[in-house]
């Protein structure tokens, strides 16, 4: 993931977050690249950020929601899971002509606005 898309990534998700939110930003690794707290957004919603996409990052599904019905279907799926990965809707991969670059975790608003806010900031900012 390069800085430049990064930086527009996060700046997307702030200006059209229709409340305060958290953007994180990764590489392929679940590292940071980029990141930022909305003013009045919640503590938490950083370390929610994160791990959102860290999972995205670093599992083998292209988001949180696809991984959480994957875990949902098999226990046994759930069981052997990193323990940092979340479930929580908003942690969305992102590919670079079909190659995984790094993902976008959004996490202060209800998980189909975060996941929303990262689906279009990751399109807005397609090269």
């Amino acid at each position: 993931m390069q800085l430049a898309r990064a930086q527009a990534i996060v700046e997307h998700v702030v200006t059209n977050a229709s409340g305060p939110v958290s953007v994180f930003v990764a590489d392929t690794h679940g590292e940071l690249v980029a990141a930022a707290t909305m003013d009045g957004a919640a503590p938490d919603t950083r370390i929610n950020a994160q791990r959102k996409a860290y999972t995205a990052a670093r599992s083998d599904a292209t988001s949180t929601r696809e991984l959480r019905e994957k875990a949902l279907a098999d226990p046994a799926e759930r069981a052997s899971f990193d323990p940092f990965f979340s479930f929580f809707l908003g942690g969305i991969a992102v590919f670079e002509d079909g190659r995984r670059i790094g993902a976008v975790g959004v996490s202060g608003l209800p998980g189909e606005v975060d996941e929303q806010l990262a689906l279009e900031a990751i399109e807005r900012t397609e090269g």
